[in-house]
């Protein structure tokens, strides 16, 4: 094997690991951002069927998070979290919405809202990836699945 091939085949071992390493922030990040979410509506009195369906959604995102740290861990690399910041903008704005109103209708439309945002950012990031990592893609479907789960559920309470 020549040289220059051998540095092609590091180069794009090196290029597919931060495909995974970044699809893997990303998954991570959604996971966080929809606990976060739900976390803070949870606070808001609520109908118990739509309370148990956002704490089943919670316990989903839950193990995607422990998935995608786990994954990152046994390859020896630490994600980037999703930042305090925005998860502070995330519960001032929850509380801002629930101020006034029919709150159970509001909680659904903001996470299905939530949820859309939440896979739109993920259809981009998997189309852009090349799929060499079959542990990462199959964790970034399960967050989509997730996600459209989460949507389908909560337009019963809208």
């Amino acid at each position: 094997m020549c040289m220059n091939s051998i540095f092609a085949h590091i180069l794009t071992a090196v290029m597919n690991m931060n495909e995974s390493k970044n699809l893997l922030t990303s998954i991570l990040t959604t996971a966080q951002m929809g606990q976060t979410g739900i976390r803070s509506t949870l606070q808001t009195p609520m109908r118990s069927t739509l309370r148990r369906a956002l704490e089943t959604q919670l316990r989903e995102y839950d193990a995607i998070e422990q998935q995608a740290q786990a994954i990152a861990g046994s390859r020896g690399w630490e994600l980037r979290e999703l930042e305090p910041a925005a998860k502070g903008m995330a519960n001032f704005m929850t509380r801002m919405r629930l101020s006034t109103g029919s709150t159970d209708s509001k909680i659904a439309a903001m996470m299905i809202q939530g949820n859309t945002k939440g896979m739109i950012t993920g259809l981009k990031e998997l189309h852009q990836f090349n799929k060499s990592d079959p542990q990462v893609t199959a964790l970034s479907q399960k967050l989509l699945d997730c996600e459209t789960a989460g949507i389908r559920q909560m337009q019963g309470f809208l």
